[in-house]
């Protein structure tokens, strides 16, 4: 082989192996800069805000309300059985024109009885109104407030400085922290 190729060879394996450890050493430098960590925790307030969830409250009472008697067809047997019997009741009253006038009001007036007869004074006997008692279930909706912790503000010492973070937990009184160091350039 020739002197310069042999110095050409060597040249390149000594370059190569140097980028090579340049190279592993970067690598292996780059993971020793990240590690773990504790802090001390120096102070810790909860998050909070207050929080509205509307709710339904019902309550069942009881109610007395009027009601209309229920309405039927009405008769009208009583109507006419009372006009008959009133009409010659007033017919053996009385004489001549006068007769005619005593039937007359008589049949009016026997009408009237036998229809408040059969159809029993508006269908509930003695004509007041009718009152029942029924439940009835009111709801409304009110207001229910509620305190929630949202997260801890944590304020924390690592190498004699002061640094403040929101955490979702309170971390106790170490902080474990993930450390990286990077080179400035």
């Amino acid at each position: 082989m020739n002197l310069a190729l042999k110095k050409t060879a060597v040249k390149t394996a000594i370059v190569s192996a140097t980028a090579s450890i340049l190279t592993l050493g970067a690598s292996f430098a780059a993971q020793a800069a990240d590690f773990e960590d504790y802090a001390r925790v120096v102070n810790v307030q909860p998050q909070v805000e207050q929080v509205n969830t509307p709710r339904q409250e019902c309550n069942t009472a009881y109610e007395t309300v009027q009601r209309q008697p229920q309405q039927q067809e009405r008769g009208v047997g009583g109507s006419l059985i009372g006009g008959l019997a009133g009409g010659l009741l007033g017919a053996q009253v009385g004489g001549g024109n006068g007769r005619i006038a005593a039937a007359a009001a008589g049949a009016i007036t026997g009408a009237v009885v036998g229809d408040r007869v059969e159809n029993n004074n508006n269908n509930n006997g003695n004509g007041q109104p009718v009152y029942d008692q029924r439940q009835v279930r009111q709801c409304r909706m009110v207001d229910h407030w509620e305190t929630r912790t949202t997260g801890y503000a944590v304020t924390y010492e690592y190498q004699r400085k002061n640094y403040t973070t929101v955490l979702p937990y309170d971390p106790g009184t170490r902080l474990k922290l993930q450390v990286s160091l990077t080179p400035r350039i």
